[in-house]
């Protein structure tokens, strides 16, 4: 036998939603970083909810200094049968090599 634990019906409503809320993508900056690193997902409904749930999750011990909660939706990735087009080391664009450059010896190391 089940018993209702005393939900009212709002309650009720927001569990039940919760599996269509979106998901979000987490971005934490450190104490010591100067970027901001993905940490991982969760999902809210919107990024106020986001972000809070992001702070009691994935800054529990003080590890960060900011947040940035962004949509997966809205994430755009190239795609991974592409990357020898996409990450070609343009090793055919010898103008992009400094070694058409003479150095004057006042410079030294460069």
């Amino acid at each position: 036998m089940y018993t209702r634990i005393g939900l009212n019906s709002l309650q009720e409503l927001e569990i039940m939603s919760k599996s269509n809320w979106p998901l979000w993508e987490i971005f934490i900056r450190s104490k010591s970083g100067l970027a901001h690193k993905h940490v991982g997902s969760l999902h809210a409904a919107d990024a106020k909810m986001a972000i809070e749930n992001a702070r009691d999750v994935y800054t529990r011990r003080m590890e960060g200094v900011s947040i940035w909660v962004v949509p997966s939706s809205e994430i755009t990735a190239s795609a991974p049968a592409d990357k020898d087009a996409m990450f070609d080391p343009a090793n055919d664009k010898v103008y992009r090599h400094p070694t058409f450059y003479d150095i004057p010896d006042e410079i030294g190391h460069m």
